[in-house]
C-alpha cells in the first residue's frame, strides 16, 4: 500500500517542474504560459519567438519549431527534454482560414478554389489535396501534428513524463448530433478526437496523466501587451460574465447558444488544474456564465469536484 502511495505521488506535478507549452504564442498559449511561470519552469513552443518575447516574462524559454517538419523529434528535443508536463495549445480553425495557410498568415481562397476545381467540386477530396500539401488542416494540425508530438516527448522525456494537458473542444464527443456536423465540415472535431485518442493510448502505456480541456466558442482578447495584474481575469475585467461553469465530459452546460469561453478563464482554469493535480484522465468542459469570476478556492473545489 505505501509502494503504491508513492508511486502515485511521484506522478504528481510540484512546484518547480519544467512545462512545456505548444503554441504559447497564440492568445490562449500566451496566457497558460504566463499564468504557469508562476509555479512550474515554462519552456513555450513557437513558429516564431518574435510574436510573443515581447509578452512574455524573460523566465518563460522559447523555441521555435514548426509541427510539421520531417524531423520533429530531433526539432523538438532541446524543448522536451526532461519536461515533466506538456500543454497543447495549438489547433486551426474549423473551416478555410489565414490560418489554414503553409505560413498561416496568407490568403487560402485561390488553393481552396483550385483543390476543389482538381478534385470536381468534392469537398472531402478537396480537404485531403489540402492534407497532401502540407497546409495547416485540422488532420495535419490536429491530428497528425499532436500525434508526432506525442512521439517526441516520448523520446524526449521518457519516465519523466507526469501530466498532457491538450486543449480541445465541446462537440468532439457529439460530432454527430446537431449542431456539431457543420462544425466538424472539414473534420476538425474528427481530428480533435484522433488526437484524444492517441494521448489516452500513449498516457495508459507510459503511465502519466492526461486531462482535456473542453472550452466553447473562444472570446476575450487578443492580448497583444502584457498587462497581467496578478489574476487572468482581470485582463476581462470589462466583461459580465466571467463566472465559471465547469462539467464532467462533453456537456452543455447553458442554453444560451451564445454562451462561451473566456481565453483567459480558459489558462486560469488550465494552471488550476495543473496546480493541484485536479481533473486527472478525464475531460471537462469549461464555459463563462453571467457573473464575477470565482475566487481561486472556489475555483479550485468546483476543479476537485469534477
Amino acid at each position: 500500500m505505501l509502494a503504491g502511495f508513492i508511486a502515485a505521488h511521484l506522478t504528481l506535478l510540484v512546484p518547480g517542474d519544467t512545462v512545456a507549452v505548444v503554441g504559447a504564442s497564440g492568445n490562449v498559449g500566451k496566457l497558460v504560459a504566463l499564468r504557469l511561470a508562476e509555479r512550474f519552469k515554462v519552456r513555450g513552443i513557437v513558429r516564431d519567438a518574435g510574436r510573443v518575447r515581447g509578452f512574455l516574462p524573460p523566465e518563460v524559454e522559447l523555441y521555435e519549431a514548426d509541427l510539421r517538419s520531417d524531423d520533429l523529434t530531433s526539432e523538438l528535443a532541446p524543448a522536451l527534454t526532461g519536461t515533466q508536463a506538456i500543454v497543447i495549445c495549438t489547433g486551426t480553425t474549423a473551416f478555410p482560414t489565414q490560418a489554414w495557410s503553409l505560413s498561416g498568415r496568407d490568403n487560402v481562397f485561390m488553393p481552396v478554389l483550385k483543390a476543389l476545381w482538381d478534385t470536381k467540386f468534392n469537398w472531402g477530396d478537396a480537404i485531403q489535396t489540402l492534407d497532401a500539401k502540407g497546409f495547416n488542416t485540422p488532420k495535419i494540425v490536429d491530428e497528425r501534428g499532436n500525434v508526432a508530438l506525442l512521439e517526441a516527448w516520448a523520446k524526449a522525456s521518457g519516465a519523466d513524463r507526469k501530466h498532457c494537458v491538450l486543449l480541445s473542444s465541446v462537440g468532439v464527443q457529439r460530432r454527430a448530433e446537431m449542431p456539431f456536423p457543420i462544425l466538424n465540415a472539414c473534420g476538425v472535431l474528427s481530428a480533435k478526437a484522433a488526437a484524444e485518442a492517441a494521448v489516452e493510448a500513449d498516457a495508459s502505456k507510459a503511465g502519466y496523466k492526461y486531462t482535456f480541456v473542453r472550452p466553447a466558442q473562444l472570446f476575450g482578447g487578443p492580448y497583444d501587451n502584457n498587462f497581467y495584474l496578478g489574476t487572468l481575469f482581470q485582463l476581462d475585467k470589462d466583461a459580465d460574465t466571467r463566472d465559471v461553469l465547469l462539467g464532467k465530459g462533453d456537456v452543455t452546460l447553458n442554453d444560451d447558444p451564445q454562451l462561451g469561453t473566456l481565453r483567459s478563464t480558459l489558462a486560469e482554469v488550465i494552471a488550476q488544474l495543473m496546480e493541484t493535480n485536479s481533473a486527472l484522465d478525464m475531460d471537462f468542459t469549461v464555459v463563462n456564465a453571467a457573473g464575477e469570476f470565482p475566487e481561486p478556492e472556489a475555483l479550485r473545489e468546483r476543479l476537485a469536484a469534477l
